[in-house]
């Protein structure tokens, strides 16, 4: 198994499998095992399903969950202005393309040190994460409470610590910046929430090019 692939695999699992936590906590809030599922079919992008279920858990309005689930979503769109050429999907490709344009699969196509192993990186990231994130939010939504806390398991921290893997290459020369990110987003959250904060997060990475302009 040549190093795309062994990537490609660890990824999708350790993020795949945080999705029993998203259906246990989405049945939780009260949703029925059919719009769960459609959610993961459809929306499939993590962070905007929790923060739907969230607003819904805390009782919010249909419109606080919609606005939130965008806020938190909107990033994939600006992935998807790099990896259209990159990638060139043609006829249905582009839609399926579009589906698995998620955090993971432009990490690990970013990763790659060449074009045709990072397409192959995120055609096979996004299949993969999205095979087993259903899979595994069908599983919670079953199981439902009977999984007890799925942190606890380590399953978050497991998706987080491979996504800071890939990322983590790519940050050379980069750290201060990165930490400077990491600290303004967690100092907007609180009063902004965590969409915002990481769209407004994100303005720091002008920063250096303002100053040397």
């Amino acid at each position: 198994m040549d190093k795309v692939t062994q990537t490609s695999l660890s990824v999708s699992l350790a993020t795949g499998l945080y999705g029993i936590s998203f259906g246990a906590l989405a049945t939780a809030a009260g949703l029925e095992l059919l719009p769960t599922m459609l959610l993961s079919l459809l929306m499939f992008s993590g962070a905007s399903q929790f923060a739907l279920v969230g607003v819904f858990a805390s009782g919010g309005t249909a419109l606080a969950a919609i606005l939130s689930a965008w806020l938190m979503g909107i990033r994939n769109s600006f992935y998807a202005l790099r990896l259209r050429s990159e990638i060139a999907p043609r006829g249905v490709m582009r839609l399926l393309a579009a589906q698995f344009t998620i955090d993971e699969s432009n990490a690990v196509h970013a990763a790659q040190s060449d074009q045709k192993s990072a397409v192959r990186g995120f055609w096979l990231t996004g299949v993969g994460i999205y095979l087993l994130w259903n899979l595994a939010t069908l599983a919670g939504a079953l199981a439902g409470s009977a999984l007890g806390s799925v942190e606890a398991w380590g399953l978050d921290a497991a998706a987080a610590a491979a996504f800071l893997g890939l990322l983590w290459p790519m940050l050379k020369g980069k750290l201060v910046l990165a930490l400077v990110a990491c600290g303004v987003g967690v100092a907007l959250t609180p009063a902004f929430g965590s969409g915002t904060a990481i769209l407004l997060t994100a303005l720091v990475a002008l920063v250096p090019r303002l100053v040397r302009s």
